[in-house]
């Protein structure tokens, strides 16, 4: 019996098997793996037709590939698709998960940020939000806190870091590498507006938004 066509047929029907494998293969690692992927685990990214041919791929599925450094990929939505997902209403967290997320964005980069102690364009943090610092800056109660926590940390929005420097905590999860280069500006803009409105870098943000005519990417 014939498999039934699909979207693998129709953009990998043509490659030989062993080209076909690697570019499958490549596509199963960035769309499921728990965090960005290490580009020697991805050798169909090597060759330029294979490449094409995930990108490909991935844009069939309403997915794109995403460059988290010179040596890292995943993948996330493309900016077409969540933008359509956002005007629709879909919202996959409850209001209590965006709550804890947002506050522990905000305490762990955005005010870090504000302070020149986290790059600009990075989720890496050394500061960790505390369980404290959530409920004493949220109106979620504290059971709610810690199950939202749990379930952020565990879909990999969070990870959690155990004492050092600082006190032990949470700070960004690996998933937020999936973030277009567009939907990264968006989100910290939003969390620097929201952490330090007074700022330099929100009198900025909001230039340029007004330059752009008031629009958001």
């Amino acid at each position: 019996m014939n498999r039934p066509n699909s979207i693998f047929d129709e953009v990998l029907g043509t490659l030989p098997d062993r080209q076909r494998e690697l570019v499958e293969a490549a596509y199963a690692l960035l769309e499921h793996g728990s965090g960005p992927v290490h580009r020697q685990f991805l050798p169909a990214l090597r060759d330029a037709t294979s490449r094409e041919r995930l990108e490909e791929l991935l844009r069939r599925t309403g997915r794109t590939l995403v460059t988290v450094d010179q040596l890292h990929f995943t993948s996330g939505f493309d900016d077409t698709v969540r933008t359509e997902l956002t005007e629709t209403g879909w919202q996959p967290l409850s209001l209590a998960d965006r709550a804890v997320l947002v506050l522990v964005l905000v305490h762990s980069v955005a005010i870090p940020r504000s302070e020149e102690q986290v790059a600009a364009d990075s989720w890496e943090s050394p500061y960790p939000t505390t369980l404290q610092d959530v409920t004493r800056d949220s109106k979620v109660p504290v059971g709610e806190v810690r199950a939202a926590l749990g379930r952020l940390t565990a879909c990999g929005l969070l990870r959690t870091v155990r004492g050092g420097d600082h006190d032990s905590g949470y700070v960004p999860g690996p998933q937020l590498s999936r973030l277009t280069p567009a939907a990264r500006e968006q989100l910290q803009d939003q969390l620097i507006l929201a952490a330090a409105p007074d700022h330099p870098l929100a009198a900025a943000i909001r230039e340029r938004r007004h330059n752009r005519g008031g629009g958001q990417r």
